[in-house]
């Protein structure tokens, strides 16, 4: 298992390599950082200015120099904020993955739960219920779904009960510091991850229900089954465990995503993480802050799916790690 996963770390080595470089050169061909000081009248300020990062050689040295930079904890300049990007990368991310923690928790759980349900109640009423409803939450953007509970939470719901619409109010996530600060939390919390786990619960329980029928299909849990073994035990010790294999794919992959930044949830929520980030050193022309985004995005897609694999082993015995 160690050799496995020191072999597959060295692999990704080189794919990062030549991933960032691919990233590096489609930046700096579409934005040029020194951009932001052609207002500058002083030509010695912009020569300065390309000599510190590297703007003044071929595109192939200029990568290696921010690569050395970038390893070495210096990641650039904003042109956006004139900050350090670091920092403005590091603050986007602790926001993005509080939502991607929570969210993807609620999510699998409740996925599994579904699924699992929805394949031993086959053809039942809760079965074409769950189905349905499955149907419907992923057919709804999140744009919509978002705009919808901030309408229904924060005004229909507190007009109706007369409470204050601040409880389900979103800014930020953030506490106001008042008494009951994990309440507080929690309750920031609330609608950006109802928004983003309805769609994910309806497409993971999808992928969950049809691996589960497949398993339950198989010859040796119907062997087990004639060997008397309870129902509950084939369920959860024969079948359980490898219909989670073809899910651990689609989470390694969905979730590696997210880290991506959630840019509709986040808009919507005024959250500033990855996903807003993105967008405002897109629209900004801030090729430092996207090529940081883009290594992260990248490094936690590879990470992701060894993680993935790892647990292909642990789930399934019959799979080896060679």
């Amino acid at each position: 298992m160690l050799a496995y996963i020191i072999r597959r770390i060295l692999y990704s080595v080189p794919v990062m390599l030549v991933a960032s470089f691919i990233l590096f050169v489609a930046v700096r061909l579409t934005f040029d950082p020194s951009t932001k000081l052609a207002f500058s009248r002083d030509p010695q300020a912009i020569a300065r200015y390309k000599e510190r990062f590297g703007l003044d050689q071929s595109v192939v040295r200029q990568y290696f120099h921010w690569l050395g930079n970038f390893l070495h904890g210096d990641w650039g300049i904003s042109s956006r904020t004139n900050g350090d990007v670091y920092p403005m990368m590091t603050s986007a991310f602790s926001y993005t993955l509080q939502l991607i923690v929570w969210g993807v928790l609620i999510a699998g759980l409740a996925a599994v739960a579904i699924g699992v349900y929805s394949a031993v109640k086959q053809y039942s009423a809760g079965d074409y219920f769950l189905t349905g409803a499955s149907y419907v939450g992923i057919a709804m953007p999140p744009f919509w779904f978002g705009l919808i509970a901030i309408q229904f939470f924060v005004f229909q719901l507190a007009a109706w009960f007369n409470l204050d619409y601040k409880l389900f109010y979103f800014v930020g996530l953030h506490s106001t510091g008042e008494s009951g600060v994990n309440l507080d939390y929690f309750r920031h919390l609330f609608l950006p991850v109802l928004t983003l786990t309805v769609q994910i619960i309806a497409s993971w329980s999808r992928f969950e229900r049809a691996a589960m029928l497949d398993v339950l299909g198989s010859d040796y849990v119907r062997t087990a089954r004639a060997k008397g073994v309870p129902k509950r035990r084939v369920i959860f010790k024969h079948a359980f465990r490898n219909a989670l294999v073809p899910l651990v794919t689609v989470m390694a992959i969905d979730i590696a995503l997210l880290f991506g930044g959630l840019i509709v949830t986040e808009q919507i929520f005024s959250i500033p993480g990855m996903g807003r980030l993105f967008i405002l050193s897109l629209q900004t022309g801030d090729a430092y802050a996207l090529m940081a985004w883009f290594v992260v995005v990248a490094l936690f897609v590879i990470v992701f799916n060894l993680l993935a694999d790892l647990l292909y082993a642990v789930l399934d015995p019959r799979i080896r790690l060679t």
